[in-house]
């Protein structure tokens, strides 16, 4: 785990001296990987060169609200809470009154989404800071991620880990000195877009997911031979199905660090 914390820091200072940024804006949601983000950059750059705005919802729980202050707290932060629901209601009524008809849950959910990408890029834009995309290597190979919102960024600095590593490197890096909550490592994982709503509900669980990703995008072995491998078909097929459909969202996505 320090080889990979070592080098996630390198290609971030290198990145970041090569664009000819001094300073990075965030989305700081109360989950692993924003959190995970913020730490990484402020080991590099020191807290007060990290914006991390948390925006909140009608679906943001108070321990999201406890756990990104209390991140932000252990690491010097530059912090800031933002209300954005009025403009997700107010998007969303614009668009139903454009289309006279109920817009569809995915769609509500992307809203939101969309409306913290589209701050976060104002923010950089605001005060030349490069925004950061928070997504990891499971959600961007099954497509678990809104293009234009949270895949927002310049460069997305845990994009080559899967989620399972991403659990392991956190725990390890709270053996260094206190950085993340212990509630933000045990925590379901989810976007907290809609009410209950955990990541497990759209994908099978990390443990095995991540498993059958590095057979099939990795290794490059075919649906039957991780079939082969012992997995369950259905399983193996509906990964596979998810990988494929989402293909033009990775042609889109920022860059990642190579680990």
């Amino acid at each position: 785990m320090q080889e990979i914390w070592q080098k996630l820091k390198t290609g971030l200072k290198d990145y970041l001296t090569a664009s000819g940024f001094g300073e990075v804006v965030l989305g700081l949601s109360g989950g692993l990987d924003s959190a995970l983000v913020a730490v990484l950059a402020a080991d590099v750059l020191g807290g007060a060169k990290v914006r991390a705005v948390m925006m909140r919802t009608r679906y943001t729980s108070e321990l999201s609200l406890q756990i990104a202050r209390r991140i932000a707290a252990f690491n010097g932060l530059d912090y800031q809470e933002l209300e954005i629901e009025p403009q997700v209601e107010r998007g969303a009524a614009f668009l139903e009154a454009a289309w006279q008809e109920k817009a569809k849950p995915i769609v509500l959910e992307n809203l939101q989404a969309r409306i913290r990408g589209q701050i976060l890029m104002a923010y950089a834009n605001q005060y030349n800071r490069l925004l950061l995309a928070c997504g990891n290597k499971s959600e961007i190979m099954t497509g678990y991620c809104t293009l234009y919102g949270d895949t927002c960024g310049g460069l997305a600095p845990i994009g080559g880990l899967y989620k399972s590593k991403i659990f392991e490197l956190a725990r390890w890096r709270n053996t260094v000195s206190p950085a993340l909550p212990e509630e933000v490592i045990a925590r379901a994982p989810s976007a907290e877009l809609s009410d209950g709503q955990k990541d497990e509900d759209s994908l099978p669980p990390y443990a095995v997911l991540d498993q059958i990703l590095t057979l099939l995008v990795d290794d490059g072995l075919s649906e039957n031979e991780i079939i082969g491998r012992g997995y369950d078909a259905r399983t193996v097929a509906k990964v596979i199905s998810l990988n494929r459909r989402s293909a033009f969202k990775r042609l889109q996505l920022p860059p990642v660090l190579a680990v």
